[in-house]
């Protein structure tokens, strides 16, 4: 399943993008507590643009969950910032600046790609867990028995 959808930079759209990501996820089958993960670390990466990104132009979120995978891409047309850290964390009573580290404490994987003429992408994939009686695992089950 692929699915797009190209929202406004303003803090409403994050609130969209939880509740049709969450919809779509849910639907599907995958465990609560994996949605619930995907969907901090995206209102993250969401809230980075929005707060963040130099430019007026809105912003493109890309989900594809392909096998046991979910891969997100969060695209802006900004101009990137610095991705490489020396380690340290914010104070604990800090009001900003932990996003990243939360992205990275929820998913397996974050990546950035920053090219100043194209904007800045953000790659969210997390390793997918399926309720027992998942769509997605009772279609399967349903095909290999068509099939046989």
């Amino acid at each position: 399943m692929k699915f797009s959808l190209t929202l406004p930079r303003e803090a409403l759209s994050i609130s969209v993008i939880r509740r049709v990501l969450g919809d779509a996820l849910c639907g599907l089958g995958i465990a609560e507590d994996c949605v619930g993960d995907i969907l901090v670390a995206a209102s993250e990466a969401c809230t980075n643009v929005v707060l963040h990104a130099e430019s007026t132009a809105g912003f493109e979120v890309v989900a594809l969950i392909d096998g046991d995978s979910c891969v997100l891409k969060i695209l802006d047309k900004g101009s990137g910032f610095p991705t490489e850290t020396d380690g340290n964390l914010p104070e604990w009573d800090a009001e900003s600046g932990r996003g990243i580290a939360i992205m990275r404490a929820l998913v397996d994987d974050v990546s950035f790609d920053t090219d100043l003429a194209q904007g800045t992408v953000v790659y969210l994939r997390k390793r997918l867990t399926w309720e027992d009686e998942a769509l997605i695992r009772r279609l399967e089950r349903d095909l290999v028995h068509s099939a046989s």
